[in-house]
């Protein structure tokens, strides 16, 4: 079994082993298992019921990014998206008033344009056309989105009325232990560990728990659950039909274009920073991705909630050792597992998980040394990319931009 395993995600071809495989699986999980409880938060705003939420988050990350490790072969994970989410609920059903069936509606048919895109090749040749040095900048532009977001989340970051940001409370203990989690993992990462990222992630937890910072478990309620959330509510419950009577062009068509733009980012950036784009920039297995990408969002119409996409945490993954499909594969089983263990995801703050997305942040940042700064038509778009992905909190306005 381990050898056909071994041939299957061609491991030792890609100079890892089925340890950092897996470690790097759970890596990209940790980091991202907030969308376990962010995702359905976002969506009960459009009126789609929270247990059905929670249901339709887990299936629908949990098999699409089994097929992006089993098809694809890929260490991606894929999940629903942030930011398309919060069109979903805030505008599409709360602002334009639809109704969280028809917003559904909209999903699908944007997952059939998606398919279409696809398999005229389209979409793979929009990727092949971007060129080297505006790849590279996706890259450290995603660096600088997902630094941000650790910065944030970790309160070093904080709102301003006058600066839109500023420093946050230095002296706040998540942010100390945010800051020590950094340290921390350098410092492993130095020294080569291969789990640097995990350890990091974990070791960082302990301390908040043993200091009160963040509550530990006090019982085996607190880690598991047996009792598993129900997609009776909410599948296949697309109104299609509705979508298209509100107009193809409004709405279906921001849903396209947004999260057309937001995957092709994303998946150069983690092709490149994985090893996993040739010289002349182009992706391994392209082809296979963007068709999961497709009918997973169909699927994910189906399941209940809005369009899924490849997650830039997958970098932490990667980062961690990450190079074949079995990664995405241990995400996956990791997604099911949730069923039973949603409380244990629950237990790990964003104070932990956030020394990861600023060390990986820092790590990406190794790619502007491709882009040539002699040539104005390089160095000004691949500024704009760089810059607006993270003051715009979007991939797909930072691609577009620059």
């Amino acid at each position: 079994m381990k050898k056909f395993l071994d041939r299957y995600f061609s491991i030792t071809d890609k100079n890892s082993t089925f340890k950092t495989e897996i470690l790097a699986g759970l890596t990209t999980f940790i980091t991202m298992a907030y969308i376990i409880f962010v995702n359905p938060s976002i969506l009960e705003v459009s009126g789609i019921p929270k247990e059905a939420a929670i249901a339709a988050t887990l299936w629908s990350a949990a098999l699409c990014t089994l097929a992006m490790g089993l098809f694809a072969k890929l260490p991606y994970a894929v999940a629903p998206g942030m930011g398309i989410n919060a069109f979903f609920s805030f505008y599409v059903c709360k602002t334009v008033g639809l109704s969280w069936q028809t917003a559904l509606g909209a999903v699908f048919i944007s997952g059939i344009v998606f398919l279409i895109l696809t398999l005229t090749k389209l979409r793979e040749k929009i990727i092949d056309s971007v060129p080297l040095s505006l790849k590279s900048a996706i890259v450290v532009g995603i660096g600088m989105f997902i630094a941000f977001v650790g910065f944030q989340s970790s309160g070093i970051v904080a709102n301003s009325d006058a600066t839109l940001v500023t420093l946050g409370h230095l002296s706040d203990p998540k942010v100390m232990l945010t800051l020590f989690g950094v340290a921390f993992i350098a410092v492993l990462l130095y020294l080569k560990v291969k789990a640097a990222m995990l350890i990091g992630i974990i070791a960082t937890a302990i301390i908040g728990m043993v200091f009160n910072i963040t509550p530990a478990p006090t019982s085996v309620g607190d880690v598991v659950s047996f009792t598993i959330p129900s997609l009776k509510e909410t599948f296949l419950e697309m109104d299609i039909v509705g979508a298209v009577k509100y107009g193809i062009v409004s709405i279906i068509f921001t849903f396209t274009v947004v999260e057309l733009f937001d995957n092709i980012g994303t998946l150069i950036g983690l092709s490149k920073s994985s090893g996993l784009m040739s010289f002349e920039g182009k992706i391994e297995n392209v082809d296979k991705a963007l068709l999961t990408d497709s009918t997973g969002t169909m699927l994910s119409a189906a399941l209940g909630t809005c369009t899924v996409t490849t997650y830039i945490e997958s970098s932490s993954g990667i980062q961690a050792g990450g190079r074949t499909g079995l990664t995405a594969v241990t995400v996956a089983v990791c997604f099911l597992l949730s069923f039973i263990f949603t409380p244990l995801a629950a237990i790990i703050p964003a104070f932990a998980t956030a020394p990861v997305l600023i060390i990986v942040g820092a790590l990406m940042l190794s790619h502007i040394k491709n882009i040539d700064f002699n040539d104005l038509s390089e160095v000004i778009p691949s500024f704009l990319i760089i810059i607006m992905m993270p003051l715009t909190y979007s991939i797909a306005i930072g691609f577009g931009m620059g």
